[in-house]
């Protein structure tokens, strides 16, 4: 754990750490009615969990075994999880935490960056009715929005290019977060909620909190 530095922007994942996970029967769901979309009715098992978070390759290979274009196959699976996600949002069962009224007493601008569509993100600040972010960032629908998912840092580089701080810090709740944060060259902050009990990521976090509520300390 490294010790607090004052930093003049933070960016928020927002799955885990600004707002509950969806879900994953919601998402499995979801993936299922991806597939009814491009007309496959019982997607092997396998199939489908590939589908949650496929590699560009393995995309591949679940469209070819379906004699499907592959791009219609993702863009009907964003579609999916997009819908299926604010439904979870109108229903009140994806919500924000309580400790992101935390951010409320930041003085530093704010930004998210998630791999989570850049549209779901849309619909989560403006469901949860979250505090005004700078600037966010989700993932883009198409296959290039598959490589650019983090741990690659496009969008993390993307929200520093437009916050332009000097000393940025990350939060997020996984490795792949860390990840991004040490290829942009930024410090990471994890934060261990109830699903991270006992996770450790891979790579160590320039700081471990347990709540959004220790923020203020290290600004």
């Amino acid at each position: 754990m490294g010790t607090p530095t004052p930093y003049d922007a933070v960016i928020f994942d927002n799955d885990g750490v600004l707002t509950t996970p969806t879900d994953r029967p919601v998402l499995i769901d979801a993936m299922h009615d991806a597939f009814e979309t491009i007309g496959v009715a019982d997607p092997p098992a396998d199939h489908v969990e590939t589908l949650l978070g496929p590699s560009i390759d393995s995309l591949h290979r679940v469209a070819d075994g379906h004699g499907v274009d592959p791009d219609r196959l993702w863009r009907a699976r964003e579609t999916a999880a997009i819908e299926a996600q604010l439904g979870e949002l109108r229903a009140g069962h994806k919500a924000p935490y309580d400790d992101v009224a935390a951010l409320e007493s930041l003085s530093v601008p704010t930004g998210i960056v998630s791999n989570n569509q850049h549209e779901t993100i849309g619909n989560v600040i403006q469901h949860c009715e979250l505090e005004p972010f700078d600037v966010w960032y989700g993932r883009e629908p198409t296959l290039e929005g598959i490589e650019r998912k983090k741990p690659t840092p496009y969008y993390l580089e993307q929200a520093l290019a437009d916050l332009e701080p000097e000393n940025p810090l990350y939060v997020g709740d996984s490795g792949v977060d860390i990840a991004a944060a040490d290829a942009a060259g930024i410090d990471a902050a994890f934060v261990r909620r109830d699903h991270r009990s006992g996770y450790e990521p891979s790579t160590e976090p320039t700081h471990e909190i347990e709540s959004l509520a220790a923020l203020p300390d290290l600004i």
